[in-house]
């Protein structure tokens, strides 16, 4: 069991070397208030003066303090190169490397010295730690830290935070579950007021891991004493509580020996307290904390093992993270390009080895760009969106020119429908211009296995995304320039005889058929009404070429519906105004004046002869909120028709050729030919020393994982020794 000291020092060594607080290891930690005695036992237990000492609050930093017992035939820390064959005592630091210090002065100056050079010299402290080793004949193996005196006013240079600073660096400690708490309070004041025994009691309410003790047992009130105390009927403390006397401070200045302190101890405990002597005193301290210590580094052993072991496979696969030193620079520099492409068109074809489960990356989100945002984009375009009634009207008189409205022009439509496929080429181009923008993002997210190269090396990193940046920015105007054109060819050729729409334009001819019978059919009636007075003045041979007039009327005007459909009846925004028979009559200028527009310039030619200067073209303004006659609203409704079968039929080609255009002239060709750029722009032998220089902190990085990886022989011996001496006590294996 004595051995299981020494190799949690060898391991609390190994972790202090690499500055790691990963694992809590079994220490005993000295908690007490300012000038409670804290310095005086730890003196005790070594057996020599070397802390330092004064007024106000001296001890300003953790020091971690490692008694190893040491005889003379001890082998492994006693060595001819070091000095220390001879030796009975003597101390090392770990901030000093491998210096040793026979003069135990010398150790409390370095204290001192190391003390205010990391907390400065204002009373302040230090979370830092100092790490000193004692190597004795005559200490047992402990693991000591003495920690600052709590306090509560701050005095002198001290900060004015200072009682809440210790508090937090005091919890630090005490607060690892494998950390043994030796609370020291004094014996000349309140128990039931100790601040000490307070926290430890705030971290460990049941106890199971606190150790009171009670100094200054000689300097109590005449007539008093601490047997009530020591038997624990004040404050139980589970594993015990012991007392002890040190020196006091006029001892020191007569620089009286701990040994002959040690003495006058047993003849005070004797003298006072004869029947609890065998129990207290520094001696049996020192042999309780051994004995704590190792039974509690027994408990821990188990859960050490397991996290010990957790680590050793972080840092293992850490340091695999890092790679081994570069040997060949131009087969490592042509090994990191071929994986790099690789792993970046697996990012979008959807093969890579890590498939993201929280987002859509890669390939994914270029299927989402596709079908859900330019798709949707597209399908919320609608057809007629910007064109009115009126719109359609004018643009159909517009397209007649000077000519009365007899036929509705072909080019009318052309130009309605052209408007409205202009509409889409703006989604088109900002699709590839997303689509754009996750190719550049993929860089950064294709293969965990590929990022750890780009940070070993980010001056290969930094020209890998210029060349690939390069690459997609060289792709792009291609692209749109293929996605203007699948616009523009639909604007080129306006298909009227496509299947899907020459449908559309069936139904429509047959809605006209219909129509022009009713018109027939009124047109009779209306010939039949006329007849009955030109019969009674007029010869039969005359009314009949009246009939056969109106007849001919009627049939011109159904083969204009028919036209109408042949030619598609395109929409034009032009005002048409029609009479109840069905002849056009001119616009009016405005509502209110009948007689208002060109008409009202010949009347004022008429009446104004002596007028000079006459404007002959009047702005004619649109009516918008004119009632359409039934001819209108019925070439608007089929014009409108027209109109969505025809967009509706581009809008699905250019939804379904945007996406193919996209992937042939940006994606494909970049997953086709990124590895032949990256080689042609960085496998150069002159290149590839400066590309692979390595980052600054990996190879201090790769150098620590190195170091923590030695926890794993030490943990094989922790437990082969323990595992030894379970065969050889009959302990209990845990």
């Amino acid at each position: 069991m004595e051995a299981l000291i020494p190799v949690i020092n060898k391991l609390q060594d190994v972790f202090n070397t690499v500055g790691s607080d990963a694992i809590q290891l079994p220490q005993i930690v000295v908690l007490g208030t300012q000038s409670s005695g804290k310095s005086s036992v730890i003196e005790s237990l070594v057996g020599r003066t070397f802390l330092p000492r004064g007024t106000g609050i001296v001890t300003r930093r953790p020091l971690v303090l490692q008694l190893v017992y040491t005889p003379k035939d001890d082998r492994e820390h006693r060595s001819a190169e070091n000095g220390t064959l001879d030796l009975s005592e003597w101390g090392t630091f770990l901030h000093t490397k491998n210096k040793i210090y026979r003069n135990f002065d010398d150790i409390r100056t370095e204290i001192e010295a190391e003390t205010d050079r990391m907390a400065g010299a204002n009373k302040g402290i230090c979370p830092e730690p100092i790490n000193l080793k004692i190597y004795s004949e005559s200490v047992v193996n402990l693991t000591l830290i003495d920690l600052p005196g709590i306090t509560k006013v701050p005095v002198g240079d001290q900060p004015e935070d200072i009682e809440s600073q210790i508090h937090e660096l005091v919890l630090k400690y005490i607060c690892n579950p494998n950390s043994i708490i030796l609370a020291v309070v004094t014996a000349n004041t309140d128990m039931a007021t100790s601040e000490s025994l307070k926290l430890s009691k705030d971290v460990d309410p049941d106890g199971r891991r606190t150790l009171a003790v009670v100094t200054k047992l000689d300097l109590m009130d005449a007539g008093t004493d601490a047997i009530d105390i020591l038997c624990g009927r004040v404050i139980p403390v589970k594993l015990g509580i012991i007392g002890v006397v040190n020196r006091s401070q006029q001892d020191i200045i007569n620089n009286k020996s701990i040994q002959e302190a040690l003495k006058d101890e047993a003849t005070f405990l004797q003298r006072k307290y004869p029947t609890l002597a065998n129990r207290n005193g520094t001696p049996y301290l020192a042999k309780t904390l051994n004995r704590l210590l190792m039974h509690h580094i027994r408990d821990c052993l188990p859960e050490l093992k397991t996290r010990v072991n957790v680590m050793v496979a972080q840092f293992q696969t850490l340091l695999n993270s890092y790679g081994e030193d570069v040997g060949d620079k131009s087969q490592t520099l042509l090994q990191i390009i071929t994986k790099f492409a690789s792993s970046y068109c697996a990012t979008i074809e959807g093969t890579a080895r890590n498939i993201e489960t929280t987002e859509l990356c890669g390939g994914a989100r270029i299927c989402y760009i596709f079908h859900e945002t330019f798709g949707k984009t597209l399908d919320s375009i609608h057809p007629l969106a910007g064109l009115t009634k009126m719109d359609i009207l004018t643009a159909i008189r517009n397209a007649t020119g000077p000519r009365p409205v007899l036929f509705v022009p072909e080019i009318s439509f052309e130009l309605l429908v052209k408007r409205q496929i202009r509409r889409l080429e703006e989604p088109s181009l900002r699709c590839v211009e997303l689509v754009h923008e996750e190719m550049q993002s993929i860089i950064q997210h294709c293969g965990t296995e590929v990022q750890q190269e780009m940070l070993r090396f980010p001056k290969l990193h930094e020209r890998i995304i210029d060349v690939v940046t390069q690459l997609l920015r060289r792709r792009l105007p291609t692209t749109n320039a293929m996605v203007e054109n699948l616009v523009a060819i639909e604007l080129a050729y306006i298909n009227t005889k496509h299947p899907d729409f020459h449908q559309d334009a069936a139904l429509v001819s047959s809605l006209l058929k219909g129509a022009d019978v009713e018109n027939l059919k009124h047109n009779k009636r209306l010939t039949s009404s006329t007849l009955v007075p030109i019969e009674t003045n007029v010869k039969s041979s005359n009314n009949q070429d009246e009939i056969n007039s109106v007849s001919d009327q009627t049939k011109e005007q159904g083969q204009q519906n028919h036209w109408l459909l042949g030619n598609l009846l395109p929409h034009t925004k032009a005002e048409l105004a029609a009479s109840t028979d069905g002849s056009p009559v001119r616009m009016r200028e405005s509502n209110n004046v009948p007689n208002s527009g060109i008409d009202s310039i010949f009347d004022t030619q008429r009446t104004s002869p002596q007028q000079k200067s006459i404007n002959l073209l009047p702005a004619v303004p649109i009516q918008t909120s004119r009632k359409l006659s039934e001819r209108e609203q019925r070439d608007c409704d089929v014009i409108e028709r027209l109109i969505k079968s025809y967009f509706y039929i581009v809008r699905k080609s250019i939804q379904d050729s945007v996406p193919k255009a996209v992937m042939h002239f940006l994606v494909n060709y970049v997953k086709d030919n990124l590895q032949s750029e990256l080689v042609t722009h960085l496998y150069k032998s002159d290149h590839a020393e400066a590309l692979l220089n390595e980052s600054e902190h990996i190879a201090v990085r790769r150098k620590e994982a190195a170091d923590m990886l030695k926890v794993q022989n030490i943990t094989v011996y922790i437990f082969y020794t323990y595992s030894f001496y379970v065969r050889i006590i009959n302990i209990p294996l845990l």
